[in-house]
């Protein structure tokens, strides 16, 4: 699925980069693991909601991924997930951390992308669908 930037549904995506965002993630103690994703999550307070982004996202893999390479393209697999999912379905006020794990790199796309949407479901993290038309679309009462 090709995902237009001039879309007005999606959501503005920001990054996380330092140390203390990570750690103030990590600090909720809210995560979901899926068999090729963990996903931190922290409700944004006050200020926070004036830095100009919807959701900010860090992303991280640690050595128990591989080596330097393995990580890299974990990390490009989650951030090429993340912005298929995250700019529709995300709900904005969020910080999200997507750790990688082993499976993430030889994980079906498909399913990584499942997995990230299924943890941002059972953390709260979803916006509601848009109702496509009103009653007249539904064959309301006329």
């Amino acid at each position: 699925m090709r995902v237009r930037l001039d879309d007005p549904s999606l959501i503005r995506l920001g990054r996380l980069k330092k140390r203390a965002e990570f750690l103030a993630v990590a600090g909720t103690r809210r995560k979901w693991a899926q068999p090729g994703v963990i996903v931190q999550l922290r409700r944004w307070e006050g200020a926070e909601a004036e830095a100009g982004f919807d959701v900010r996202v860090g992303y991280t893999a640690s050595r128990k991924v591989g080596n330097s390479v393995a990580r890299n393209r974990a990390r490009r697999r989650l951030r090429a997930a993340a912005a298929e999912v995250l700019g529709r379905r995300a709900a904005p006020g969020h910080d999200l951390v997507l750790i990688a794990r082993g499976e993430t790199i030889t994980r079906p796309f498909a399913d990584l992308v499942a997995d990230l949407d299924r943890a941002l479901q059972k953390l709260g993290a979803v916006r509601p669908a848009p109702e496509a038309g009103g009653t007249e679309a539904r064959g309301g009462a006329a």
